[in-house]
Order: structure tokens, then C-alpha cells, then sequence
């Protein structure tokens, strides 16, 4: 976006990775619904594409804002009259530094993943966000024991009933086959041929795109296609690795099954999860997908950036932190702006797109000394994806985020087929959550964004037999 706004500028993007994501395949679905490939390529295509753009591979060492300087690792400095960080997050590990404890962020994350769980036989899933989600439901051929912190699955996004919906789904013996994913994948060159060191954790790629599964074979050393035991309203109370265990003399449970007598373990593995319900389970390794932290570390030395609370660099509603001339966008950043009452800030892929484009505005209007309104995107929360091959739509308060208990929810639900639930507020539509092939999101989303009173339709709101979207035309 800035190399379009300004053709003759030249635009460093400094990156420590050897590839970029660029954005392919989008299609604006609604309003402010977007669907979107994201694709690593090599960085020469962005510079051929756009020739005042010039990518620059390596870490960043150090800020001066003062001197508007930036260091990178590789011992060179550049200059800037605008910078925009848009560093991202990194995942929040349960436990820094333990060679069992892989994060999964990255397409180096990912491979790696996959080559542990080629000789596994049973591993530790720890958290409950879209990377646990995709990750139990892809599985195959290996014991999954997913601890959650909170009552149901997939919390981020669902509430208890659409986790039920979709349970039946994650025991299916029979799956379907996943769809080819047509996408070229670049790597970095041979990167197949060598092993990379698993201790470069710091040296982060960037964020892993929606459909980072496809195109990895997710197989353990097992025959059977899924088994997945869910651990509820439970943490990882502490790691031990095998030595320890055995000097701790406790016992270890076999994986649960149906009859729920569950038996001390014999078999020795090479870590252990004790969890905070007092019950340790033995694996080959732990993935914790608990979120991510926005990666501010490199930048907050001598330079006086106000901070969220969350973590991230504080942004008004131009994207600007609370440094001149600085910006930023995406994970990295908190909006700390008066948000619109059906939009929140949530790091997502859509949401870091979105944020990108629109900081580009903000730096161009800046420039010339125009003003700019905030960006449409930012009016309300929309998000769409795919978890266990349904389609899901989540628009607004969608868990009714911040309403308190002054609201109430409509449901529909079609077993296997469809999961329908709306949040209102004085007859208002607040959000809602879409899964499976419901073709409401255009008139749901017209719904929350003009705030029609629909008292009057009460439960026919949600009715089968009523065509509402011909209805609210």
C-alpha cells in the first residue's frame, strides 16, 4: 500500500525472514467480510512487482527513535522519516527453553512439529485458541490428550454449545479427505536438507496463514485415525522430564477410555504434564498453543513507547504509537482507541491485513497534511473460517464480549449440519456465530451494523422456515 501511495519514495521492509506472506485469492465476501489465501514468496517478487520497494533480511537489533535510526543484526543502520512496526507476536510458552515444548507459529514451527509427530504415539495439546482447534481436529494415528483451561473448546470463538456441535466431528473414525491445497508453498532454500536448531526460537518467522495445516502430513506412529481425550478447566501445573518423574515415585494415567477406569501407565516417556487437577500424563512431547505476546521486545530500549495493557505498542486511531513519526499495525500494536460498539480488537490475520492498509493511509494523509476517518474495517468485528471443514462466520460481540449480563441468545442448530446463535441487546443484534453453509452473514451483518429493532420478529428471528434474508433486503 505504501509503495503504491508513494511511487516515488523509496520503502525499506525489513524483515528477518527470507520469505514474505503475501495475500492471495481475496474476495470481499460482505461489508466487511473477507476471505483471503495467505502465501509465502520469495522476496525478489515484491521488489519486481513494485521497484521502489527494497526488502532488507535481517533482524532488527535496536531502535533510536531520537535519531530515527533503525540497527539490524547484520550491523547496519538505516534511517527513516516514517516507520511502521509491524512485528507481529510470538507464542506464549508454557515453559521457555524445554526441548519438549514446541510453540507453533511459523512454517518452521509447523515442519518441525510434523517431524516429532511422525515417531509419536501420543502428545499434550495445551490451550484453546485456532492453532489447538486445528491441530487436534488434523491429527492422526497419535493419542491426543488436549488440556483446556476453560469449560469448552474452541473458547476463543465459541461458546459451550457450538463446541458441542462441532464435538462429534473430533471422534468420527472416517474422515473427509482435506482438499488439495493448491497453493505453491516456498521454503527457504534446502532447508529440507538441514536441520535446523531447534534452540533459534527467537528468530521468528512471521504468523502462520489460515490454512497453515494443509500440505503437512500430520501422522503419528500409530494405525487408528483419531483419539482425542479432552482435560477441562485444567492447566499444566509443571513439566518434568523423565528422570525427575521417576524420582518422584507418583503414577501416570494411560490414555482414558470409555469405561473411565483409568490405569497407572507402565510404559516410560520422555516428559511428563502435571496438570493443576493433580492427574500426570506421559507423552513424547508438548505443544503449547496458549496465545501469543506482541513482539515489542527489540523496540522498547531507550526509545518511551506507551504500552497496553496486553502488551503491545498503544495506537490511536490513526495507528500512531505515542512516539513521532512511529507507527504500527497488527499483532504487535494495542488499539487504544473508543472502539465501535460491535468491533474489538482480536490477533487475527484479517485483522493484521486490515491494519497494514490502513496505517499505510494514516502515513500517506499524514505526509500531505490530510485528515483521514478511521477505516470501515474497524466499524465491526468480522471474521471468517474454517474449523473441522465447516464454514464459521463470527461477526460482533459474538460471545457477547463486554455486554454483561444484559443480553440474551437465539439459537438454531442442526445436528452435522449447521450451528446458528445470535447475541442480543434490546432487541438489537449484537453478534453472532455462523457455522456450516447458513448464507446469513450478509443479513446478519447489515442487522448488527444498522442497529434495527427487532423486538417485534422475536424467536422468528432465527425461524428455518421464514427466508429472512429476503425479509431484511
Amino acid at each position: 500500500k505504501l509503495a503504491v501511495e508513494f511511487p516515488s519514495e523509496d520503502i525499506f521492509l525489513v524483515t528477518a525472514s527470507p520469505v514474505i506472506k503475501a495475500i492471495t485469492n481475496f474476495k470481499q465476501v460482505s461489508k466487511t467480510l473477507e476471505e483471503f489465501d495467505v502465501e509465502e514468496q520469495p522476496s525478489s517478487l515484491l521488489e519486481k512487482r513494485y521497484p521502489n520497494i527494497k526488502v532488507i533480511q535481517s533482524g532488527v537489533k535496536q531502535l533510536k527513535s531520537d535519531e530515527r535510526k533503525i540497527f539490524t543484526e547484520d550491523g547496519k543502520e538505516y534511517m527513516y522519516e516514517k516507520l511502521c512496526l509491524c512485528a507481529g507476536a510470538k507464542p506464549k510458552l508454557i515453559s521457555e527453553g524445554n526441548p519438549y515444548v514446541l510453540g507453533i507459529r511459523d512454517t518452521d514451527s509447523a515442519q518441525a512439529f510434523q517431524k516429532n509427530l511422525a515417531q509419536s504415539e501420543r502428545i499434550v495439546v495445551v490451550g484453546n485458541g485456532g492453532i489447538a482447534l486445528e491441530l487436534v481436529y488434523e491429527i492422526q494415528g497419535c493419542e491426543v490428550i488436549w488440556a483446556i483451561k476453560d469449560k469448552a473448546i474452541g473458547n476463543t470463538f465459541f461458546d459451550a454449545g457450538a463446541a458441542e456441535f462441532l464435538i462429534p466431528k473430533l471422534t468420527a473414525e472416517k474422515r473427509e479427505t482435506p482438499i488439495e491445497c493448491k497453493r505453491t508453498k516456498y521454503t527457504t532454500e534446502g532447508s529440507e536438507e538441514k536441520e535446523r536448531p531447534i534452540a533459534a526460537s527467537d528468530k521468528l518467522g512471521s504468523a502462520l496463514g489460515p490454512d497453515w495445516h494443509e500440505g503437512l502430513c500430520l501422522k503419528g506412529t500409530k494405525e487408528f485415525s483419531h483419539k482425542v481425550h479432552i482435560e477441562i478447566l485444567c492447566e499444566v501445573k509443571k513439566i518434568h522430564l523423565q528422570q525427575e518423574f521417576i524420582q518422584l515415585q507418583r503414577t501416570s494415567l494411560t490414555f482414558p477410555k470409555e469405561e473411565k477406569n483409568v490405569e497407572p501407565d507402565e510404559v516410560l516417556w520422555p516428559v511428563y504434564v502435571e496438570l493443576t487437577n493433580g492427574k500426570i500424563y506421559g507423552c513424547n512431547f508438548i505443544v503449547s498453543a496458549t496465545g501469543v505476546v506482541p513482539n515489542v521486545k527489540p523496540f522498547l530500549d531507550g526509545n518511551n513507547f506507551a504500552v497496553g495493557e496486553d502488551g503491545g505498542l498503544k495506537v490511536d486511531k490513526h495507528m500512531h504509537t505515542s512516539l513521532p513519526d512511529i507507527y504500527a499495525a497488527g499483532d504487535i500494536c494495542t488499539a487504544s482507541w473508543e472502539p465501535s460498539p460491535v468491533w474489538h480488537q482480536m490477533r487475527l490475520w484479517t485483522q493484521a491485513r486490515q491494519m497494514g492498509w490502513y496505517a499505510a493511509k494514516c502515513m500517506a494523509a499524514d505526509t500531505v497534511g490530510e485528515s483521514i476517518d478511521i477505516d470501515f474495517s474497524f466499524e465491526l468485528f468480522a471474521h471468517v473460517t474454517k474449523f473441522f471443514n465447516y464454514k464459521v462466520v463470527v461477526l460482533g460481540k459474538y460471545n457477547a464480549q463486554g455486554l454483561g449480563l444484559d443480553h440474551e441468545l437465539m439459537l438454531r442448530c442442526t445436528k452435522g449440519q449447521e450451528y446458528v446463535k445470535v447475541v442480543m441487546q434490546n432487541g438489537r443484534m449484537m453478534g453472532a456465530v455462523l457455522i456450516g453453509e447458513t448464507d446469513l452473514e450478509e443479513t446478519f451483518e447489515n442487522l448488527i451494523l444498522n442497529q434495527m429493532d427487532l423486538s417485534a420478529y422475536g424467536e422468528d428471528l432465527l425461524n428455518p422456515d421464514i427466508d429472512i434474508e429476503d425479509y431484511f433486503d
